[in-house]
């Protein structure tokens, strides 16, 4: 049987290892899995368009268990976008909030 080495500390490698051992450090994997969003509610929620539902997306990962570990890997891996950690990102970097389609009113409208 093959030696494997194992990953240089502070490589993508080794912070996977490193957050797979701290999920699994809880003792119940399953109950720590149902407190997840993103892992019990559909994932399009956190790829929406609309910003009402973006905003709705990081209201559910203001709860979550790993939300710093989450925003620190897709920080890491520059994702191009969705919500990820509570945060927005479009194209690889984190926005306060998702503007909407189409071009800005030019006048205000009386609400």
């Amino acid at each position: 049987m093959p030696h494997v080495k194992p990953p240089a500390p502070g490589t993508a490698a080794a912070t996977s290892e490193v957050d797979l051992m701290t999920l699994t450090a809880f003792e119940d994997v399953e109950q720590l899995e149902s407190t997840i969003p993103c892992r019990s509610y559909d994932p399009e929620v956190f790829f929406a368009e609309s910003p009402e539902d973006v905003e709705y997306a990081k209201a559910l990962c203001r709860e979550c268990p790993v939300r710093e570990m989450c925003l620190q890997g897709a920080l890491e891996r520059r994702e191009p976008w969705g919500v990820w950690g509570g945060e927005l990102f479009v194209q690889g970097v984190v926005v306060a909030r998702k503007r909407p389609r189409g071009r800005p009113r030019k006048t205000e409208v009386a609400a």
